[in-house]
């Protein structure tokens, strides 16, 4: 006795009756010609579905369902080998995955007699088990079936996937699977995807990123955030579309994988609105960052250098085109490194900056030094902060505006962005560089439109006492930062970062004074912060903490984000409020604040039974990452809103009236 379960054979006993029967889909044996010694002996297992509503599985189903199981009886001397599928389709349900297939189907499974063919009587009986499926029920099935001689067998062999003979290579790089499948560089692709036979190893509702090299196609999976991310080999199918559309199997060893390429869209998976759109979304996406709450912390720095832009008509067209390139080169330099590193793998997004403590701690120190130059503890006449005034200070001012600002997306520019990760590298820089044009288009029209220089007051004394005033606002941000650090590290990693930025402003306390006796400051600095700097850099990896994923306090019975938590609060029934947040958006906070944890919005969302899922974004997860990008979405905040029985969620805005939520709620319950 012999069975198959996917490719895999072993010894098995055949069982006396069938418990299940196939009265759902029916399913007949036939075999194709005489078995001879040594040679391929073909079986067909043709499946027929008794409606339209219900359907079989491939070997492996996916995120639910079951895949075949077939006991042969056949002497010990035979070999069965892989069975050959046909295309299956994709099914998502409730968020799972199916691997499926609506309507007849036959599996081919080859057989190789051995030398005890000759005594053969010539009747081959076996034992299939396997599940069918409407969108509602699952019911297990089962046949003893004695094989008919002949069948459509040219027919089954046109619809299996044929095997590539060519060898594709596959590598895990981070929580991707790259894999290399050798395909002609002329050859139609349709919407393609790639359909994994190893269980457990990538997330089959996650979309999937192709790139073209020559004739190599590149297919860029995420993996199962549960799976072991281990595989010796993979094999599976690429299909080309739907199952009318065809494909081929491949099988993959480890080894090399191109990087590069260019980027196969998949509209189905992917939509991309039109490109006048996307330039849009991107310029006033920009603009509107100017008055977003999330660009307050550099408020301090556009109002001096708007004061500033008064003194004369060159200096203003200098500094308004100095400060434009700063920032846009700013957007454009983080974008490509954004396209960069997840080009080699890595789930990152819009954010990714702030989500690096480190880069926290340096933000935290330059904020520390900015209050300082503000309340006029030092001078630094080439940096815009100070009142010099030069176009390399309008620069660096500039490269630090669009750092700052940009974490948190604002309305019109979250299209932009998404769509931007999934466009050709020339179009999304394109994007990236008209976010930077709208964030520093406010200062290029106050350089060359002369009557908006002359709404701003005169330059004058209270210029100084402006900027000591705005050190205030600084300071604060300095002290968001260090929360921020907090946040991101533990309590002991906070306390190293807090003594890095006092050695820096013991440092500049005593450049000032030396700048104030007309001495040389800067050396002095470098004795003074050096010996914090080394400690900082020794004690902060030893102290770190990293964050975990638990569900912070909430008025709302939250819980935290993954597909599995996603899926049972779907299947409940009830509505399902998703949102995406971290601490270091201030947008998320204010609407959090303002619309979230509200009495009024918990009292609607406990009468309408509402299920709440928080996904905190303020350090790196891949998970989370994925399913931005599947919404279109490049960075926080995010408000998805699951309706009982709706495929798909509806997006709210990223800006929430207090009342939104309560009154989705009512509509939902």
């Amino acid at each position: 006795m012999l069975v198959l379960a996917g490719p895999a054979a072993a010894q098995t006993t055949m069982p006396g009756e069938a418990k299940f029967g196939d009265a759902n889909i029916a399913v007949e044996l036939h075999t194709e010609g005489q078995p001879a010694e040594g040679k391929e002996w073909l079986l067909a297992l043709h499946f027929t579905p008794k409606g339209p509503e219900w359907h079989g599985y491939w070997s492996n189903p996916g995120d639910a369902g079951a895949g075949m199981r077939l006991t042969l009886d056949l002497p010990p001397d035979w070999e069965v080998g892989e069975a050959r599928y046909p295309v299956p389709e994709q099914l998502l349900i409730s968020g799972l995955m199916n691997h499926v297939y609506q309507g007849p189907y036959t599996v081919l499974v080859p057989v190789t007699p051995g030398p005890s063919v000759k005594g053969f009587a010539g009747t081959l009986k076996a034992h299939v088990e396997y599940l069918a499926c409407t969108d509602q029920i699952c019911v297990p099935q089962d046949a003893l079936l004695e094989a008919k001689p002949g069948g459509d067998f040219a027919r089954w062999r046109a619809g299996v996937a044929p095997l590539l003979d060519a060898r594709a290579t596959f590598a895990i790089s981070g929580k991707t699977l790259r894999v290399a499948i050798p395909l002609p560089e002329g050859m139609a692709l349709g919407k393609p995807h790639v359909f994994v036979a190893n269980e457990k190893l990538v997330a089959h509702a996650a979309p999937q990123v192709f790139r073209r090299k020559g004739d190599v196609l590149i297919a860029e999976i995420p993996l199962d955030e549960y799976g072991s991310g281990k595989a010796e080999a993979v094999s599976g199918i690429l299909a080309f579309g739907d199952k009318d559309a065809g494909g081929f199997a491949f099988k993959a060893a480890l080894g090399d994988v191109p990087a590069g390429g260019e980027v196969v869209s998949d509209p189905k998976q992917t939509p991309v609105a039109p490109w006048w759109t996307l330039v849009f979304g991107a310029l006033v996406g920009g603009l509107l960052l100017n008055i977003m709450p999330c660009v307050f912390p550099i408020l301090s720095l556009k109002a001096i250098a708007l004061a500033r832009a008064g003194e004369s008509e060159a200096k203003a067209r200098s500094e308004g085109l100095a400060y434009t390139a700063g920032v846009v080169l700013a957007c454009i330099g983080l974008g490509a490194l954004l396209l960069a590193l997840r080009a080699a793998g890595e789930q990152v997004g819009w954010a990714f900056q702030l989500q690096q403590p480190g880069v926290v701690v340096a933000l935290l120190v330059l904020a520390a030094a900015i209050t300082a130059n503000f309340a006029g503890l030092f001078e630094l006449p080439s940096f815009s902060v100070s009142m010099g005034g030069e176009k390399a200070g309008a620069f660096a001012t500039g490269l630090l505006a669009a750092f700052v600002a940009t974490p948190c997306t604002g309305p019109f520019m979250a299209a932009a962005l998404g769509a931007a990760l999934l466009l050709p590298v020339p179009q999304a820089l394109a994007l990236f560089g008209l976010l930077g044009f709208g964030l520093a288009l406010p200062f290029l029209l106050l350089g060359f439109v002369p009557p908006l220089r002359k709404m701003l007051p005169k330059p004058g004394a209270w210029m100084d006492r402006f900027r000591r005033l705005m050190a205030i606002p600084m300071a604060l941000t300095a002290l968001a930062l260090l929360w921020l650090t907090v946040q991101l590290g533990g309590r002991g990693f906070g306390i190293v970062a807090l003594v890095l930025a006092f050695g820096v402003l013991l440092g500049l306390f005593v450049v000032g004074k030396l700048q104030r006796g007309g001495k040389m400051a800067w050396p002095a600095f470098a004795l003074v912060a050096a010996p914090f700097l080394a400690f900082a850099l020794i004690a902060l990896p030893n102290v770190y903490e990293a964050k975990g994923a638990e569900a912070k306090a909430s008025l709302l019975a939250s819980e935290p984000f993954s597909r599995d938590a996603l899926a049972q609060a779907r299947a409940s029934g009830k509505p399902v409020f998703l949102y995406f947040t971290a601490d270091w958006c201030v947008t998320c906070k204010v609407n959090e604040a303002t619309s979230i944890e509200r009495e009024s919005t918990k009292a609607a969302f406990e009468k309408a039974g509402v299920k709440v899922l928080v996904g905190d974004w303020t350090v790196r997860d891949e998970a989370i990452t994925t399913f931005l990008t599947e919404q279109g979405a490049a960075g926080v905040p995010l408000y998805l809103w699951y309706a009982p029985g709706s495929d798909k969620p509806e997006q709210l805005p990223q800006v929430l009236t207090p009342d939104l939520l309560a009154q989705k709620a009512s509509a939902g319950g």
